[in-house]
């Protein structure tokens, strides 16, 4: 179990949390939630004692193993992915170690025998080893990296050699290879495909210990999580189940909170009232004391702050024939070691005015360089992607942010990307994407992932398009953001083609879909809940 009371953290002037109390209970299944920029790293790095509070006190179980899973992976080097994952398992790696040790030198005649102390040591490891399923150990580190997208050809190598985003899933997968007592998870799905979201949902329902966790993901927070705790201004809340019953008894506390303050602020003016009018009578002065320290003495409600959201709006956007987009035998292949690897072949389908068509595969399909074929970045080795008539696109990729120029500030970078805009419509497309007063000067080196993400859709939906070529839109942007977005798309005129790994967004978004397996392109004419029923997964 674990207990915070009275937490307080300020950096400077900025309050993050103010006399926080939190409870996890055993069994607990905790989605947290709140804006970004709430404090909910600071809490869990408050938890996992990387981070002392100004005030307040931590108490947890004698014993309790805590795993923490943050989105800084921190130094991988001199390892290899299977390695770097079972030293993860903290203790019952180490003894591995030490008993690989042990055994080399008693079947090594060269290295002397083991002597009578350290016999005695090697059957305590055993024992423990045993105890701990030590000899389990690497084979569950096979198992959840291939369960996140890191297949047996990679298991061996260096740590070293991969991206970014891969290095993210190694780090989870330590964390998950630990099987703590209590799990601590900020953003586990960023960086993963829809396969690895699914098998990772299915882990965490299986994990035997609490969990307390955050995500961008509502689909997947919804069906993991039993109770919500919400941080906003530096206060934290209490909802007794999912994200969605969460999202209705928020609305109603906040009714019920309003109509609070107005009977408050009522009995207020009338009490002023009755002492701006009897003051300055003698026969009337200890009635008026009295209001005057009964009003002292009231807690006074204080409504929160509405928390800033996107606010995206589409500029006109002009009429496109009915063909959108004809693919006609489109292929694209890598050249590699053993000559040229396939991505897929033989692609043909259509897209036409109206479609928003989501498009599916596995890590690696090649649903990004389909995308970067349509889109005009990458050149298809065979095949034609022909634009229809009248056809102006939009197109974003999750690279898109690289394309950033890191010394311009914010509104620079629109303003260039605008070169018709006024001052003052930079400053409303700025201000719709949350981007307002110093936040516009911002260098775009200091940016967050989430902070370029919106600058680059500010860029891209400001401007007239009828065809959306979206990869990856969602990443970085938190569940309203994601919302208010998804409602934005619901409402755009033009044709949709995008790839997200949000299945909440897609079976809302949805009216057509493509799904490149085995390298063929295959379409289904329905929404995203007929393409898991037709293709066999439901389970997603």
């Amino acid at each position: 179990m674990l207990k915070l009371t009275g937490i307080c953290v300020a950096y400077g002037e900025r309050v993050v949390l103010k006399d926080v109390e939190f409870l996890v209970r055993p069994g607990d299944r905790i989605g947290l939630v709140g804006p970004n920029g709430a404090g909910k790293t600071t809490l869990f790095r408050v938890i996992a004692g990387e981070e002392r509070p100004d005030e307040g006190s931590v108490s947890m179980d004698p014993g309790t193993v805590v795993g923490y899973f943050s989105q800084e992976t921190g130094e991988m080097s001199g390892r290899s992915a299977l390695e770097e994952v079972m030293a993860g398992a903290g203790r019952v790696f180490k003894i591995g170690l030490e008993l690989a040790e042990l055994e080399h030198r008693m079947s090594n005649p060269g290295s002397g025998s083991l002597g009578e102390a350290e016999m005695e040591r090697y059957g305590e490891l055993q024992t423990q080893y045993l105890q701990r399923d030590g000899y389990g150990l690497e084979s569950r580190a096979e198992a959840v990296l291939t369960g996140l997208g890191i297949g047996p050809d990679r298991f061996r190598e260096p740590v070293e050699r991969f991206s970014g985003g891969w290095k993210m899933r190694i780090a989870l997968a330590r964390i998950l290879v630990l099987e703590p007592d209590l799990l601590l998870m900020d953003e586990p799905t960023n960086h993963l495909d829809v396969e690895s979201i699914v098998w990772l949902e299915e882990w965490l329902k299986a994990f035997k210990g609490d969990l307390v966790m955050t995500s961008h993901d509502r689909e997947f927070m919804t069906r993991l999580c039993s109770r919500t705790a919400e941080l906003a201004s530096g206060a934290l809340s209490m909802y007794s189940g999912n994200y969605d019953f969460y999202l209705r008894e928020r609305d109603i506390r906040r009714d019920q909170l309003v109509a609070t303050y107005n009977r408050q602020q009522a009995m207020f003016a009338k009490d002023e009232e009755f002492i701006e009018r009897f003051a300055a009578r003698a026969s009337h002065a200890s009635l008026v004391q009295s209001r005057i320290k009964a009003l002292e003495k009231i807690d006074r409600v204080v409504l929160p702050p509405d928390p800033k959201a996107m606010s995206v709006q589409f500029a006109d956007c002009p009429r496109s024939g009915d063909q959108v987009v004809v693919l006609k035998g489109l292929s694209k292949s890598w050249p590699s070691s053993s000559g040229a690897h396939e991505v897929f072949s033989g692609a043909s389908g259509m897209v036409k005015r109206g479609d928003r068509v989501a498009l599916t595969g596995i890590n690696g399909a090649g649903k990004s360089t389909l995308l970067k074929i349509i889109a005009g970045h990458a050149e298809a080795s065979s095949g034609l992607a022909t634009l229809g008539g009248g056809v102006r696109m939009g197109y974003f990729s999750q690279y898109s942010s690289d394309s950033l120029e890191p010394g311009r500030t914010v509104f620079e970078e629109v303003s260039e990307r605008l070169p018709k805009a006024s001052i003052g419509e930079v400053k409303s497309v700025l201000g719709a994407f949350l981007f307002s007063g110093d936040d516009a000067d911002k260098r775009v080196s200091v940016l967050s992932g989430g902070e370029k993400s919106r600058v680059m859709l500010a860029c891209m939906l400001a401007v007239p398009v009828n065809f959306l070529v979206l990869d990856e839109p969602t990443n970085h942007l938190d569940i309203r953001s994601r919302e208010i977005l998804l409602d934005a798309l619901l409402l755009f005129d033009g044709a949709i083609m995008i790839v997200s790994h949000d299945r909440f967004f897609l079976r809302h978004l949805a009216n057509r879909v493509f799904e490149l397996d085995r390298g063929e392109l295959k379409a289904y004419e329905g929404d995203y809940g007929y393409y898991l029923e037709k293709s066999g997964r439901e389970a997603w």
